[in-house]
């Protein structure tokens, strides 16, 4: 037991030591921290712990700068801060003889040193302190264009970070692979690094990349990394903006499409051909159509309102003199087109009533292409023919030719006549009207067909009139009283015009209401009627029921005498149902009888 409590007394006295400095002399023991950690602008506590006390002990702070000078002391309830030293107005000394410093720099980061004189001795312990500052963000530039094939290699950016301390690190990335850090200039990938130490104290680092690049690093990505110490052992890091080089590279091959146009190409359209390499910078182009020579720009031919004679072979050359070999692609190019519609005859038509109207249509295009009659939305004829018999005036209006290619959306060609029809007017027939009873307001219309304003006549006359029109369909309103002449005789509509006459006849009725209050009435008979055979027919039930139940009791029979046997028992007597009229007339032959005897 004794063994294990002394391996344990030696255990913790030597972690005693690894975490606290203790020097002693002769019988006098000074105990520091070998390293105090802070960030800049924090405060920092350095203890120093002496035993024993005695009232002659003094404790007095040395700092190193080159020759070891005093910045404090204390003896007992005296302490003393040295003047003319960097820490004179930001250090105190307590009564256990730790030393605060205020607000701490960089430039604080030294060796402090805490002594005892005493007459026992004078150990002393030394404490390093470390100052801590987060650096910024790296920020990472770039620089001009860089040529692939160069013999040297060439700055790709520079990367820079700030206010930072201690040293920080700078790591280059290239597409998120770190690479190796080479100070070598011999190389072809090397860095330069550059650190300036500010007036505060805290360090500026850049780092400068160079290289030798290819064609395929025009798509790599580079970026830094700062990598930088806080207290307690952290490495902590931040990233920089990315970039990828201005490469210039020799072009390889060339493109030459249409670009931003649709397929198949029709006249009206903006044709843009785009004619590209591989290379950076793009280099210029020559377009021919042809083989003779057109403006292009920026390596785009653009052809606004193609026609048909701009169908045609165009060519672009691309002029890198970085190259030996020519660069060149051609397209063909196509454009569809529709000849305008030819209708025949070109005019409008004037048609009587009943007579024919006829045109033909016709058109040429660079394809397949349909020729179809319209009349609004409605197909009329697809064979380019418009042939109409016997003339309405429901014909009249306006005829589209379209002629289209199917196969090229968009590309279509048309034209419109017009068909008016003259000739007498012609009514619509009428629709039957009704009236509820005499003297009842009613309102007709009467709707004609006429080139020209017809003339409206009533009979009879009279009443409030009106006239609507619409194209060479006239509506004439009359709103009149019902008389019984009106309802025997009808209202006729007489339309003229200087082409002729029609007439029409309104043929009015009154509405049936007597007809159907009688049906009700007969209704209402034939439920009594059938109600009263319904209870006979019970009746009779309930006393056919009645008779069989009594057979042997009762004897239903039509006899007019009540017999009445001496030698029966009052139980068997025969009873005879009769009727009213029966028993009168029972009652009279008995009295007739009666008379005769």
């Amino acid at each position: 037991m004794d063994g294990i409590t002394y391996g344990r007394t030696l255990l913790l006295c030597t972690l005693l030591l690894w975490v606290f400095q203790v020097v002693s002399s002769g019988n006098v023991n000074v105990v520091v921290k070998p390293k105090v950690e802070v960030l800049k602008g924090q405060p920092a506590t350095l203890p120093c712990t002496v035993t024993p006390l005695t009232t002659g002990t003094v404790v007095e702070w040395y700092i190193d700068l080159g020759t070891r000078t005093r910045i404090a002391f204390r003896q007992g309830t005296e302490k003393k801060v040295d003047p003319g030293t960097p820490l004179t107005d930001r250090i105190n000394i307590g009564e256990d003889f730790t030393l605060t410093i205020s607000s701490v720099k960089p430039s604080d980061e030294l060796n402090f040193t805490c002594q005892v004189s005493d007459p026992a001795g004078s150990p002393d312990g030394t404490t390093s302190l470390k100052v801590f500052s987060e650096p910024e963000h790296p920020k990472l530039s770039t620089s001009q264009a860089i040529s692939v094939g160069t013999p040297s290699s060439s700055e790709v950016g520079t990367c820079e970070t700030k206010n930072g301390h201690p040293l920080p690190r700078i790591v280059w990335f290239r597409d998120a692979k770190p690479l190796p850090e080479v100070k070598d200039k011999r190389e072809k990938t090397y860095m330069v690094t550059k650190q300036v130490t500010e007036t505060s104290g805290l360090i500026t680092v850049m780092s400068s990349l160079y290289m030798q690049p290819t064609k395929e690093d025009k798509d790599s990505e580079f970026y830094c990394t700062v990598e930088y110490s806080m207290p307690g052992n952290k490495i902590e890091t931040k990233d920089s903006n990315r970039i990828k080089i201005n490469l210039n590279y020799p072009s390889g091959t060339i493109k030459f499409s249409l670009f931003n146009a649709t397929v198949p190409v029709k006249e009206g359209d903006t044709v843009t051909m785009k004619c590209e390499t591989d290379g950076n910078p793009q280099p210029l182009f020559e377009f021919t159509k042809n083989g003779a020579d057109v403006q292009g720009k920026d390596g785009l031919l653009i052809l606004k309102s193609v026609k048909r004679s701009d169908a045609a072979q165009y060519k672009c050359t691309a002029l890198d003199f970085e190259i030996d070999f020519v660069l060149e692609k051609t397209i063909n190019l196509t454009v569809d087109y529709i000849d305008p519609v030819n209708v025949t005859p070109a005019e409008s038509k004037v048609v009587m009533l009943g007579d024919k109207a006829t045109w033909q249509c016709k058109t040429k295009a660079s394809r397949v292409h349909t020729v179809q009659w319209k009349k609004g939305s409605e197909v009329l004829s697809q064979n380019g023919t418009l042939s109409i018999q016997n003339v309405s005036y429901q014909n009249a209006g306006e005829y589209v030719c379209v002629g289209a290619v199917p196969s090229v959306p968009g590309l279509m060609s048309q034209a419109s006549v017009n068909l008016t029809v003259k000739g007498k007017p012609v009514i619509d027939p009428p629709a039957p009207v009704r009236v509820g009873k005499e003297g009842d307001k009613v309102t007709l219309m009467c709707v004609a067909y006429s080139l020209t304003s017809p003339d409206f006549t009533w009979k009879p006359s009279g009443g409030e009139q009106s006239i609507m029109v619409e194209g060479n369909k006239w509506v004439s309103t009359l709103t009149l009283k019902t008389t019984a002449d009106i309802i025997n005789n009808g209202v006729t509509c007489k339309v003229n015009n200087e082409h002729g006459t029609d007439s029409m006849a309104f043929p009015l009725s009154l509405e049936q209401v007597g007809s159907s209050a009688e049906a009700g009435q007969g209704g209402s008979s034939a439920v009594v009627i059938a109600v009263v055979v319904c209870v006979l027919l019970l009746l009779l039930l309930v006393g056919l029921l009645y008779c069989l139940s009594k057979n042997n009791k009762l004897s239903c029979s039509k006899k007019d005498t009540k017999e009445v046997n001496s030698g029966m028992t009052n139980s068997s007597v025969v009873v005879e149902l009769k009727t009213d009229k029966l028993n009168e007339e029972d009652g009279l032959l008995n009295k007739k009888n009666a008379t005769e005897q």
